[in-house]
């Protein structure tokens, strides 16, 4: 096999899955992976291309994805086989936090020797804590971790002492050791994506699965680009948000990834893939001049990918216009969170508009060409009753009605977890949340509850932890219908839709009822709790795009693997 210097895993949220009876319900509904949150960070790309640029190897391993799809896939031996000089493990969001620390534990079970570094948002916030348990030997803080991770390795392969290593948490005879969190770039240009070198590592290690970002990816793949890091807005329960930011990560204001470095990486990827290219956090951000050169830079360059676009707000008639113009193919998503502009400004006082000013942003989205325009609602907001979450599906049911079918609505629950250092987290009472966890340890043991009610880390003054799993699942039967009746479901999806709620309910009362009792749930219990934990208040594959003809580029695969790549291999040589 050939040299290995870090080896970063990224774990299923909760490490036994396939033994484990949980039902996890809509946690997962709407993002691409499923309830075991299989998708890797994006950080994992970028460590990736930032140590190899400077002679360092880095194995990518996504194991929630090997333990999804392998039934059989045996964790133990596969991780004995691995001999880096360093582990890594991503605890990027919360959810992780069972599985993090037992693939921690059973690598020092089978690797004594070799340190382990965990890095992320939530490692970030509980760096003091996590670095408690035996079976983690450091955390780098902060929400770029390529230098401080560069260097570590130095010190490692070098054996010098870690004391100047930039953002690193350790410990020694005399305690815990908190180095400055210095590292913290004011742009995103320092670093590439590089999706050419995971091409290569594919063919290094013989192994595609574990480079695989989600469960289904290979067959439609969605490939991401962070615009930023930070956030202007004020998000109540997001935990990178104007707010939360400098409390988690020392970020005291957003850093951004500029146009020409934007434009480089979107065609990097458009290089090997027709798939979608989804532009992460509202180009608008950093301000109109910046949304004007992305806007031309990809008009001189025209692309057959489409691209997602995140709007935090209602956009403008001429910038719609100009994204018309200047893109071929794209999709937008929005997510106002509740019909009701009240709430929306207690979730997020940055953010206040009223419904008139949303359906003029997307009549002229459509106007000027969107291919596909999608609404998401949230349950679970501060001032938000049972009575409200129904009329936001009503209010979801008037736009499927006025506007054309590329146009949809979900809703979802907010959950499992308020994120650590959101204004929700740190304030719980000004906004009405109650708290059931405060510890990384007491998140952890809510993850090993039967089911998604039991593992909500909160309730809020409006709502129960039960009335929030009863309005999730009502407003998911209602939607179904009100999509069936305006062409967005067919009746038959809808009926399966509706059908799976159904049995999702009934297996919530099975489960907590042997929970009470302290008893094991038959296996066939087990299973369809796996089961019905995908696409439970609705169906998954409405966020799907449709497959592409050929959504890889073989020969765009070998040019990259020849040119580029070849070219910057040796930039910094380390052996």
């Amino acid at each position: 096999m050939s040299r290995t210097d870090l080896v970063l895993l990224h774990p299923p949220s909760i490490y036994d899955f396939r033994e484990r009876a949980a039902l996890l319900g809509p946690l997962s509904d709407l993002i691409p992976s499923s309830p075991v949150f299989e998708m890797y960070p994006l950080g994992f790309l970028t460590l990736a291309s930032y140590l190899e640029a400077r002679g360092l190897r880095v194995r990518l391993v996504n194991l929630a994805v090997r333990m999804l799809a392998e039934r059989r896939f045996a964790v133990r031996p596969f991780l004995a086989r691995l001999k880096p000089k360093l582990f890594g493990i991503d605890l990027h969001w919360l959810p992780h936090a069972h599985g993090a620390l037992e693939v921690a534990h059973l690598l020092k079970e089978l690797h004594p020797e070799v340190p382990v570094v965990v890095g992320g948002l939530s490692a970030s916030y509980y760096y003091r804590e996590l670095i408690g348990y035996p079976q983690i030997d450091y955390v780098i803080r902060g929400d770029c971790a390529e230098e401080p991770l560069y260097r570590l390795l130095e010190c490692i392969m070098d054996r010098r002492p870690v004391a100047d290593v930039p953002n690193l948490v350790w410990r020694d005879t005399a305690g815990i050791r908190a180095n400055e969190a210095a590292f913290i770039p004011d742009s995103l240009d320092y670093v590439d994506l590089r999706p050419d070198r995971l091409i290569k590592h594919v063919l290094r290690y013989r192994d595609r699965l574990s480079l695989t970002p989600y469960g289904g990816w290979w067959g439609s793949p969605v490939t991401a680009i962070l615009t930023v890091k930070g956030c202007t807005h004020s998000c109540a329960t997001c935990g990178g948000s104007r707010e939360a930011a400098p409390r988690v990560v020392g970020r005291a204001r957003p850093a951004y990834r500029s146009p020409e470095s934007m434009m480089r990486n979107i065609l990097d990827v458009a290089r090997f893939s027709r798939g979608p290219i989804f532009l992460i956090g509202d180009i608008r951000q950093p301000g109109e001049a910046y949304a004007e050169e992305l806007l031309r830079l990809l008009r001189e360059n025209p692309l057959e990918n489409e691209l997602i676009f995140e709007l935090f707000t209602p956009a403008g008639e001429e910038f719609l216009r100009e994204l018309g113009r200047s893109v071929r193919n794209w999709t937008l998503e929005m997510s106002p969170e509740s019909h009701d502009p009240a709430l929306r400004g207690v979730h997020d006082p940055t953010a206040v508009y009223d419904n008139d000013e949303l359906e003029r942003t997307l009549a002229e989205a459509l106007k000027a060409g969107c291919r596909r325009l999608d609404i998401f609602f949230m349950i679970g907001l501060s001032r938000q009753s049972y009575r409200s979450v129904m009329a936001s599906v009503d209010y979801a049911g008037a736009l499927l009605r006025r506007f054309d079918r590329r146009l949809s609505c979900f809703i979802s629950p907010l959950g499992p977890f308020l994120d650590p250092g959101s204004r929700a987290f740190e304030e719980p009472e000004s906004l009405g949340y109650r708290l059931f966890a405060r510890s990384l340890e007491d998140h952890r043991q809510l993850l090993l509850r039967p089911t998604w009610a039991e593992m909500l880390n909160y309730e809020t003054a409006w709502m129960s932890r039960e009335e929030l799993v009863r309005a999730t699942y009502d407003a998911g039967e209602r939607l179904t219908e009100l999509k069936a009746e305006h062409g967005r479901l067919s009746p038959r999806q809808a009926a399966a839709v509706a059908e799976r709620i159904a049995r999702a309910r009934e297996l919530e009362k099975e489960l907590q009822a042997y929970g009470r009792r302290k008893a094991d749930p038959p296996e066939g219990l087990r299973a369809a709790a796996r089961a019905f934990s995908v696409s439970t208040v609705c169906d998954k594959r409405e966020l799907a795009w449709p497959r592409e003809a050929l959504n890889f580029r073989p020969l765009g695969i070998a040019r990259a693997l020849l040119s580029r790549s070849a070219r910057s291999d040796s930039d910094h040589p380390r052996h």
